[in-house]
């Protein structure tokens, strides 16, 4: 396992998105299922976790997926690297001198939930377009200068709004929705990163499982569970997609490797700034996500996967770009 850099933060190839925990995916196991899972990834190398602050607010409330994270770390924190994203309404800025009051409040919750001091990176979680990102790029800058955050990022984002940020407080990663099924970033997320020094983190990075060959049209996606309202898993394009099934389990054979840990190593190898953060619930899933960072391709069968992946039609289309007014999130506010 080579390790891969985050501005000046040094984490394992692959990351832990635990989002899963506490919301997303249906049902949730209990508290010791989850914190046992994350320290078995702990203990298999893994040194880089994910939540946010809004992660369980659906079955539980706003910070349950981080106080699960901190408990689960608190014996190795000082070892590990830690990631947390905020919210910010445009109701939190209004009349505000500046901004810093209001990302603080956040960001002090967050340590709190985390048993921390500090937050090795800070996300915005979506950019308000009723505010200026370069007067947050300004509090990130400030609260860097503090020692309460080590590196920031951005979540969801276009080109143009990742350069206005990155000249006020450079940017040390951008966390898009990025996979063999969404390749949207590959267009001038990847190149501008890579020209600055950027990492990229894909969260979903097997699709929401698709890639696995483990969600079929026979799944039921019920309750809490982000997977009915993403456009490839609907019913038609469950069926549709299978041809990239086809490639994976082509590769996966040659390699003795599972399906998911091919579309990693396919990740890995292409980029030197990627760092995805695979989630899942599943102690057994988690283990071989990870592993994947064992899988190595040749160059002539990365070739192989790229022209392979180049003649697949990819059918149901989501986007990288999001903000608080236009979020993949908001499917939930509009069944309520």
């Amino acid at each position: 396992m080579k390790t891969r850099k985050i501005g000046n933060l040094e984490v394992s190839p692959i990351g832990m998105g635990c989002m899963g925990f506490s919301h997303g995916y249906g049902s949730v196991p209990d508290e010791g299922y989850a914190i046992e899972a994350i320290r078995k990834a702990y203990d298999f190398g893994c040194t880089f976790f994910d939540t946010a602050e809004v992660y369980g607010k659906e079955m539980f409330y706003p910070g349950h997926n981080e106080q699960l994270l901190g408990k689960a770390v608190e014996p190795f924190r000082d070892k590990v690297i830690l990631a947390t994203k905020f919210h910010l309404g445009a109701e939190e800025a209004e009349g505000a001198a500046d901004l810093y009051n209001p990302i603080r409040r956040h960001l002090d919750a967050s340590l709190e939930n985390l048993k921390t001091d500090y937050v090795d990176l800070y996300y915005l979680h979506r950019v308000n377009e009723l505010i200026p990102v370069e007067d947050i790029a300004e509090v990130m800058g400030r609260l860097i200068e503090e020692g309460l955050i080590r590196e920031w990022g951005l979540s969801q984002i276009s080109v143009d709004t990742l350069q206005k940020a990155h000249h006020i407080t450079p940017v040390s990663a951008v966390q898009n929705l990025y996979s063999m099924m969404e390749r949207d970033c590959e267009k001038d997320i990847f190149p501008y990163c890579i020209e600055n020094n950027i990492a990229v983190v894909p969260f979903s990075p097997i699709a929401s499982g698709f890639l696995s060959g483990k969600v079929t049209t026979q799944t039921k996606f019920e309750g809490d569970d982000v997977r009915k309202f993403v456009p490839q898993l609907s019913q038609e394009n469950i069926v549709a997609n299978q041809p990239i099934l086809d490639v994976l389990e082509k590769f996966s054979k040659q390699k003795n490797a599972a399906n998911a840990q091919i579309s990693l190593a396919w990740m890995l190898h292409k980029y030197p700034n990627v760092v995805p953060i695979p989630g899942s619930k599943n102690q057994e899933r988690i283990m071989e996500n990870l592993g994947a960072w064992n899988v190595r391709l040749t160059e002539e069968e990365f070739e192989s996967i790229e022209n392979a992946l180049e003649a697949v039609t990819i059918y149901g289309h989501r986007g990288h770009v999001e903000s608080e007014q236009a979020s993949f999130g908001n499917n939930w506010k509009d069944k309520e």
